[in-house]
């Protein structure tokens, strides 16, 4: 399975569009075969679910995503996993082992932070790395 991970730094980036990179594991029987990172390409409808297919990404993490978005995933064969935090590297344990679970997106739509679209406001007053213009 190759899973893609909205990444910021270390951490799992709220906003799946508009996170600076992706990082994507590829995982066969419990064991980590490849781990690359890549830029963010831009954040445009549609675009994500069949950059990241050709990719073979199987399955997104990330800590939120439009509904509209998971329904493009979906349709895809891509499995979406919202409402994830913390670091990467316990995030790729977590999915190894069998126990990452997923809940409610941690965002709302339209408050990416500008990767990939240039906003100059973010809509999480709670994020100590949001930059307000």
């Amino acid at each position: 399975m190759k899973v893609a991970i909205s990444t910021e730094g270390d951490i799992v980036s709220a906003h799946f569009g508009r996170c600076p990179g992706f990082t994507i594991a590829e995982i066969e029987n419990q064991q980590i075969l490849s781990r690359t990172i890549i830029e963010n390409p831009g954040h445009h409808p549609g675009f994500l679910p069949k950059f990241l297919q050709e990719k073979g990404v199987t399955v997104i993490v990330a800590g939120g995503m439009g509904m509209r978005a998971q329904e493009l995933f979906a349709q895809a064969g891509i499995q979406t996993i919202m409402g994830i935090s913390g670091k990467v590297d316990s995030v790729i344990e977590k999915v190894i082992s069998g126990t990452l679970e997923g809940g409610e997106s941690l965002c709302n739509p339209g408050a990416g932070k500008g990767y990939g679209v240039e906003k100059t406001a973010c809509d999480h007053p709670n994020e100590d790395n949001c930059e307000h213009e």
